[in-house]
């Protein structure tokens, strides 16, 4: 079992900044790789970032192409980490970290993750 706790969502103005957390406790090193999602009301959940939880370096990160260049996921031996930089109203959603267990590098697709945090909201205004 891998649990997933978020925190670091909240309200910020239109080019402000945030940093989400999610510690993750992974007794039986179970997740490949580790992701953010979001979901706006109405919108289905999509994929924002994610990362390898083995392997550093070029090609085991992945980024959406509309966060590519704003956000930035990083992680460590507890927890993994979204930087978000020039945000934007179209960012407002409830963010979810979610682990993967797949033989994959990193995926941005829901369906290839089995665990998932509860969910942290952010609000940007213009």
């Amino acid at each position: 079992q891998v649990q997933l706790v978020e925190s670091g969502g909240g309200s910020v103005q239109a080019g402000g900044s945030l940093r989400l957390s999610c510690a993750v406790s992974d007794y039986d090193g179970r997740a490949k790789y580790l992701g953010w999602f979001r979901q706006a009301p109405g919108k289905q959940r999509e994929g924002v970032a994610a990362i390898n939880t083995g392997e550093t370096g070029e090609g085991y990160t992945g980024y959406d192409n509309d966060v590519k260049g704003r956000f930035t996921i990083s992680r460590d031996n507890a927890a993994v980490y979204l930087q978000m930089d020039i945000l934007l109203p179209v960012d407002t959603a409830m963010y979810y970290c979610a682990a993967g267990s797949r033989s994959l590098r990193w995926s941005l697709v829901p369906s290839d993750y089995t665990y998932w945090g509860q969910g942290t909201q952010v609000t940007v205004s213009s």
